[in-house]
């Protein structure tokens, strides 16, 4: 038991934090219990307040909503509605072009929703991708990135390797970032696999997004992974305008 709330299994686990199947023993329902691995002192517990109260704020129905945030003792819960599974699971099987347009237009919505209230996700991939039913996805784990690099867990650069845009591994995270994680997660999700590093193209996923995304898709699309950060959108809002204008992402 922690607190009122009785683990069951774990789920996953990473770098910062190891997540539950608990049971919410007063309300009755079972949550995604998040723990993060380390311990938090008065110096950095404010803090780690403002990021999770912000986090709390964001009302949209493509990110996941924190449903409770607690202490016990100093071990920080971090209660979530519990999905179906990850993106990251989900994207091991065959994935239809219709569902994965979906998939993509829902993050792009959430993602705009999140950096119009200035807030910088930080850490988008797959795993932080929650399908809670077939069809419907919703981004969770917003303002943990920055958390971690507050407790120098991760360091200055937090993120998921493969998906960190590259100025915010030198610890210098803005919106474009979010657009440049966004950008390889959808690669990923019609090309089948990340770009190597350099990200010079042709890419060798390309003849696969050239089967399923228009030649207008491919653009937009290697805007958002542009290395260089001033030449991608400048945030999600800005990219979700120019997918609108594509007139349908598909071949």
């Amino acid at each position: 038991m922690l607190g009122k709330y009785k683990l069951v299994e774990p789920l996953g686990s990473g770098g910062f934090a190891v997540v539950y199947r608990a049971r919410d023993t007063v309300e009755g329902h079972d949550v995604a219990l998040k723990l993060p691995n380390t311990r938090f002192d008065a110096d950095n517990r404010d803090q780690l307040l403002r990021e999770v109260r912000v986090a709390m704020r964001l009302d949209h129905p493509n990110i996941l909503p924190i449903r409770n945030a607690d202490f016990v003792g100093e071990q920080l819960l971090i209660a979530y509605p519990i999905g179906v599974e990850s993106l990251y699971r989900r994207l091991q099987r065959r994935i239809s072009n219709q569902r994965a347009v979906s998939i993509v237009e829902q993050l792009l919505d959430g993602l705009a929703y999140a950096h119009s209230r200035r807030v910088i996700h930080c850490d988008i991939n797959p795993s932080n991708v929650i399908l809670v039913d077939s069809d419907h996805v919703m981004l969770s784990d917003f303002g943990l990135a920055r958390i971690a690099a507050t407790t120098q867990i991760l360091g200055s650069g937090s993120g998921t390797v493969g998906y960190i845009a590259p100025e915010q591994a030198m610890g210098h995270p803005s919106f474009r970032s979010d657009v440049f994680s966004l950008g390889l997660l959808i690669y990923r999700i019609f090309g089948g696999a990340l770009p190597r590093w350099p990200y010079r193209w042709p890419l060798a996923e390309l003849p696969r997004l050239k089967r399923r995304l228009s030649p207008e898709a491919i653009l937009w699309l290697r805007r958002a992974i542009e290395v260089e950060e001033r030449k991608r959108y400048k945030n999600a809002g800005q990219m979700k305008r120019a997918y609108e204008k594509l007139g349908g992402p598909l071949r």
